[in-house]
């Protein structure tokens, strides 16, 4: 499936169900990236070139938290719903104790501004989610599991 998608998962028809939570990463990320440009030229222009790479930074943290979590929730509903709810669970708690061990790791660095870059992270994270849910309930489905018309109907 795309870029980020192995093969797709096979049900016990054999029919391919969809991995919706690498289709929904990666259309967060498709919408999120070109909006990055002008978030971080923006905060280039008021705070200078330091605050243009913590923006710029974080908008990285931030996408590839949502990469991890499309794998390991892929995974997880490959392998069985014990853990799928791990994943979920585990997967969660390690995500974040990760993005604070790389704030944590940035903070003191004279090139980091660490209130944009952790701001940044949590309205990114807050934005796309709310953003995708919208997209996702005026869809009344995930994107890989839009209703489709049989053939000859």
């Amino acid at each position: 499936m795309g870029s980020l998608g192995d093969a797709p998962v096979k049900t016990s028809s054999d029919t391919p169900a969809p991995e919706v939570e690498r289709e929904v990463v990666a259309d967060m990320i498709k919408r999120g990236l070109p909006l990055a440009v002008p978030v971080v030229v923006v905060a280039g222009l008021v705070g200078g070139p330091i605050m243009a790479v913590s923006t710029g930074l974080a908008v990285a943290l931030v996408m590839i938290n949502y990469v991890l979590a499309a794998a390991m929730l892929s995974w997880g509903a490959r392998t069985s719903p014990a853990a799928l709810m791990g994943a979920a669970l585990g997967g969660f708690l390690l995500r974040m104790v990760l993005l604070v061990g790389a704030l944590a790791l940035l903070r003191n660095r004279s090139w980091v501004a660490i209130t944009p870059l952790a701001l940044t992270v949590l309205v990114s994270h807050v934005a796309l989610l709310v953003w995708e849910l919208r997209r996702v309930s005026a869809s009344l489905a995930f994107p890989g599991l839009k209703p489709t018309t049989p053939k000859g109907a």
